[in-house]
């Protein structure tokens, strides 16, 4: 055993190790200590086996908000023609609704201006 002033104690295996210790050496660079097998990434047959499998992460199976388990896997199920088809159709549908929603607009613009020129009766002007 190796007291040291500031009262750290060390415990030495043989008088090599202690001499070396004195001597200030770094066991990382002695070839046969375990700090430098350590560093030097030797054994390495030995540290595989000690590591820990890690279990992988289950894929939880959720409904989205707006649709259904069901829905969501009715639509994994389509083939890409049938869902090009749908989707084609559903955007067809909207361009529809937005015409039909502006041609609405239109109409009653043109509504309100004739119903404005009909109400207003031309001033006498001033001489």
């Amino acid at each position: 055993m190796y007291i040291r002033v500031d009262g750290q104690q060390f415990l030495f295996l043989r008088q090599k190790c202690k001499a070396l210790f004195n001597q200030r050496k770094r066991p990382a660079k002695l070839a046969w200590t375990t700090t430098y097998r350590k560093q030097h990434r030797k054994d390495q047959e030995q540290q595989l086996s000690r590591r820990k499998k890690r279990s992988s992460a289950r894929v939880a199976v959720r409904s989205v908000a707006g649709a259904s388990l069901e829905v969501i896997a009715k639509k994994k199920a389509e083939k890409p023609e049938q869902r090009k088809a749908s989707r084609e159709a559903a955007l067809r549908e909207i361009k529809e609704r937005t015409k039909k929603a502006k041609a609405e607009k239109s109409a009653q613009k043109a509504a309100a201006r004739a119903q404005g020129q009909s109400a207003r009766v031309p001033k006498a002007g001033k001489r």
